[in-house]
């Protein structure tokens, strides 16, 4: 589904992002990317939904490569992707609803299929109920629940989240990720980035353990798995 060949990423003679980066993700697989600040997970994460480009190597998403794309190209790659950030990136001037339908709409969905999807999917992260309040009046967890009912609205084949529980507490971590899980489990592949190492061995799926742009570490995850809490 997602594969790197020699991905190498410099900013200048000066900023290596990434170095000889090599791996492949199979279709229908979770992998936890870990990292420290600054290790080079963002920039990985951008270049597999063409937000930025590799100085050298290869990127092949669903058997396509994606080095090259032309720019009238990459909101058709991007339709096959849910994409979750850390701090949400949520319209807060629109309502639940309205955030996780304007999905929709960039797509040229008609209005009586966006009502229904938008609303399955709000149903589904537990926040149909509370469609209509507007973001500042959700919590933190609450929120990004909110950026995974838009993530997950167009049933993607694959999801990526960059450090989706960073500004979170246990208990709305734990939400975030069994939603994440869930998703994988329907079909979709996952990959999530995140600075907490201890985090990705509570999960039996693999690990992609990322330092100073090259990756010094590949295992299966260790312990149990959400489900077993």
């Amino acid at each position: 589904m997602i594969q790197f060949h020699h991905i190498s990423k410099n900013y200048s003679h000066h900023i290596h992002a990434l170095a000889d980066i090599n791996f492949k993700v199979e279709k229908g697989e979770f992998v936890f990317l870990t990292g420290p600040s600054g290790a080079g997970k963002t920039t990985l994460l951008r270049m597999i939904y063409a937000q930025e480009k590799p100085t050298s190597g290869q990127i092949l998403v669903n058997n396509r490569n994606i080095t090259k794309i032309g720019e009238n190209k990459i909101p058709h790659l991007r339709r096959l992707m849910g994409i979750v950030f850390q701090d949400f990136k949520l319209l807060y001037n629109k309502t639940a609803y309205e955030n996780v339908a304007f999905a929709l709409q960039v797509l040229g969905k008609r209005e009586e299929e966006i009502k229904k999807t938008a609303s399955r999917a709000l149903y589904r992260v537990g926040l149909f109920e509370k469609r209509d309040l507007y973001p500042h009046q959700f919590s933190g967890g609450q929120q990004q629940r909110i950026a995974l009912a838009r993530a997950l609205v167009n049933d993607p084949l694959i999801i990526l989240a960059d450090e989706p529980t960073g500004n979170l507490d246990r208990e709305a971590e734990e939400e975030v990720l069994k939603l994440l899980l869930e998703a994988n489990e329907s079909g979709a592949t996952v990959v999530m980035a995140t600075h907490k190492k201890e985090l990705a061995k509570r999960f039996n799926k693999r690990m992609i353990h990322i330092d100073k742009g090259r990756i010094v570490e590949t295992e299966a995850g260790e312990g149990d798995t959400l489900n077993d809490h």
